[in-house]
């Protein structure tokens, strides 16, 4: 039965939905990859994921995990073809494996969201101060360009989402020609020869593959989010299916190919050792050797660009989430206010700046004097808050690939066993080996030697909430019945 559940009496008048019809498939495929941040991921994530592990097969991570996540995909792509709400998770658990659960899984989400998205301003400040002040030969506090970038991404966030879409089309093209030149100087350079090592199976199963995977699946996050914009894309019945499949293709091929010319342009011998002494700054120092200072200038400014456009689609997310509950009345109605001009989702775009805003004042001034100096945003609020952000998004994937299981048991109906079962269920077996990698090497991930009370701390702000929406969905059901029954069926369903 194909149905439109109004907004209920009470709500903003103004709230009467997102642009419809606005996006397709291309411009889906742009905002994912922008979440998963190309260049942020081969300058950044790979050489530190070479460092800390030690291990050389880091490029064929990308191949086992691009794999993990076309299962999830089948199962996935299946349900959106059904499900048509910006609260993606939140609807697809609640449809799934109850309407409590999504509530738990929504208040996930959300902290999951936002810890990635505010996490990047760390690096992003650290990254432009540090270019900016370079070129100008004065130090600039990394808060202040990260203030400047809040102002670019809130908004945007208040305006039409196409806007942010053209905006972030141009900034991925960007990145992505600039990791293809770093790519093509690393076979001109090759000081080891063009090895198998990157891809050899010997060199990631080793010590250290649960540390290296655990490294490498932050670098998908954001791949699921086509499901959040469907009720703005033009076909979602096919559209959040193919943009989902394209994106998960070219984010494991691209990363993994890019990550094995790393290893060439240092040699397998040498890239660990390499990554260990340069860190993030592998790529440039490379390219400042073999193409010029020119190259390296422009491919660090659009690292930083790359970030910015990371910083604009984990915000439209958090944003989209925040309408999607305040909708359904899980939180205030107010927060579901919709600009009746540019049919932006305004209130949760200013929730979500808000808590941006007050998290970068908190670690301007807990920073300053700090012994990690320059640092300091990297080390702290960006691995901090973006390995938070991955454990919980990895923690959504498994419950989104059981809630295919439960969803499909009751509208199965012409899908294989193989799309409504079989492939789920392999996709919650190896996300779940993925998530206990996350839980065991998290010490790992934060930098942190040995356990520590950040270790379990970060996990718990994410699960914690988890459990309180659990709860509140349950007193919803007791104490609003006719409100809980629409939980997560605040936009279409077939």
């Amino acid at each position: 039965m194909s149905q439109q559940r109004t907004l209920q009496q009470g709500q903003p008048a103004a709230a009467q939905g997102l642009s419809k019809r606005t996006l397709g498939v291309p411009a889906l495929v742009f905002m994912i990859i922008a979440a998963s941040a190309p260049l942020t991921v081969i300058a950044g994530g790979t050489p530190s994921n070479f460092a800390v592990t030690g291990v050389v097969g880091i490029p064929l991570s990308f191949i086992v995990l691009g794999a993990c996540l076309a299962l999830f995909a089948v199962g996935y792509s299946a349900m959106s073809a059904h499900i048509r709400n910006a609260g993606a998770f939140y609807a697809y658990i609640a449809q799934g494996l109850g309407r409590a659960a999504g509530v738990g899984a929504a208040w996930v989400a959300l902290v999951a969201y936002n810890a990635m998205q505010i996490g990047i301003y760390g690096l992003f400040g650290f990254a432009s101060a540090s270019f900016i002040g370079s070129k100008i030969g004065s130090e600039i506090p990394w808060w202040a360009t990260a203030l400047a970038g809040f102002a670019i991404v809130g908004w945007l966030g208040v305006n039409k989402v196409d806007l942010s879409v053209k905006v972030i089309a141009v900034l991925v093209g960007l990145e992505f020609l600039a990791v293809i030149v770093f790519d093509i100087v690393a076979l001109a350079v090759q000081p080891e020869g063009v090895s198998g090592a990157g891809m050899a199976p010997s060199n990631l199963f080793t010590a250290g593959v649960g540390a290296a995977l655990a490294f490498s699946i932050a670098g998908f996050m954001g791949f699921e989010s086509a499901a959040i914009y469907s009720e703005e894309a033009k076909d979602p019945k096919r559209s959040i299916a193919r943009a989902t499949y394209i994106a998960v293709a070219v984010i494991s091929l691209f990363y993994a190919f890019s990550a094995w010319a790393t290893t060439i342009a240092t040699g397998p011998g040498q890239v660990v050792a390499r990554s260990q002494e340069f860190g993030p700054d592998l790529l440039f120092v490379f390219l400042t050797e073999h193409a010029g200072t020119v190259i390296a200038d422009i491919t660090q400014v659009l690292f930083i660009t790359s970030l910015l456009a990371a910083l604009i689609a984990f915000h439209n997310a958090v944003a989209r989430y925040v309408f999607s509950l305040g909708r359904e009345g899980v939180i205030p109605r107010q927060l579901a206010y919709v600009s009746p001009r540019s049919h932006a989702p305004v209130a949760g775009s200013l929730v979500q700046s808000g808590l941006a805003l007050l998290l970068l004042v908190v670690f301007a001034i807990a920073g300053t004097g700090s012994e990690l100096g320059p640092l300091y945003p990297v080390l702290t609020f960006f691995t901090w808050l973006t390995n938070t952000g991955a454990f919980g998004l990895v923690l959504l994937l498994v419950l989104i690939s059981a809630a295919v299981i439960g969803y499909f048991r009751k509208h199965g109906e012409g899908y294989s066993a193989w799309t409504k079962l079989v492939a789920p269920a392999l996709a919650v077996a190896s996300l779940g080996a993925v998530f206990i990698l996350i839980v065991v090497n998290f010490n790992v991930l934060i930098g942190s030697d040995g356990l520590s009370t950040l270790s379990w701390l970060l996990p718990a702000i994410v699960v914690l909430p988890g459990l309180a929406g659990v709860g509140w969905g349950l007193h919803l059901k007791s104490s609003r019945p006719e409100l809980y029954a629409g939980i997560g069926h605040g936009g279409f369903e077939d």
